[in-house]
């Protein structure tokens, strides 16, 4: 039976109002959703915090010992032959701008989302870390560049002309590549809806 209160009772015992069990749900599950994007957002800062940290430490290992442990190892390969550092550069900058700019391209290609085009991202800046190496000792200010200079002066001549020009060389097949491939996706696609239609219309 009902009384005056809206209460259900059952032989005289008071039964729990479906009402109230409603209410009491919705708040565990209100309750269960804030503790879960309270969760993901403190992974989340601390996912960002990490990886401020790691590209301040990157940045100052990039800048006080990476160019110049960069030119000595240049230098030693090269070992002051004129015509192997052209060679070397030419190599270096066209293998290491080609293959960062394909990989940049197959990620917008097959991106299914943030987390994945951040690794597509990170891959291309790993093999683009040579050429970068060599730029960081052009164009740094640093000792460590400066020291950088000096070595390949003496022990690496050539190497960074011949990079510059693989650089360019290097994009430039990678992007003409590029284009050409997607021109010939694009004629396909319109071709194979070109021939629906026709077969729609037959």
């Amino acid at each position: 039976m009902v009384d005056s209160r809206g209460t259900l009772e059952f032989m005289g015992e008071p039964m729990i109002d479906a009402n109230a069990n409603a209410d009491n749900a919705a708040d565990d599950s209100l309750s269960e959703s804030s503790s879960a994007r309270s969760g993901n957002f403190k992974r989340r800062a601390i996912l960002v915090a990490v990886a401020i940290v790691s590209l301040v430490a990157a940045w100052f290992f990039g800048g006080a010992v990476l160019p110049r442990w960069w030119a000595q190892r240049l230098g030693n390969l090269i070992d002051g032959r004129l015509l192997f550092g052209s060679v070397l550069g030419l190599g270096l900058g066209f293998v290491f701008t080609a293959l960062p700019l394909f990989v940049i391209a197959a990620g917008w290609r097959w991106r299914k989302g943030l987390n994945r085009a951040v690794l597509f991202l990170v891959f291309a800046a790993l093999l683009a870390l040579p050429n970068l190496a060599t730029l960081g000792i052009v164009i740094g200010g640093g000792n460590a560049a400066h020291a950088g200079e000096r070595i390949l002066d003496v022990d690496g001549p050539g190497l960074r002309g011949g990079t510059l020009i693989g650089a360019i060389l290097g994009a430039i097949v990678a992007i003409g590549f590029l284009a050409l491939n997607g021109s010939r996706r694009r004629n396909k696609r319109k071709a194979a809806e070109l021939k629906a239609q026709l077969d729609s219309q037959s």
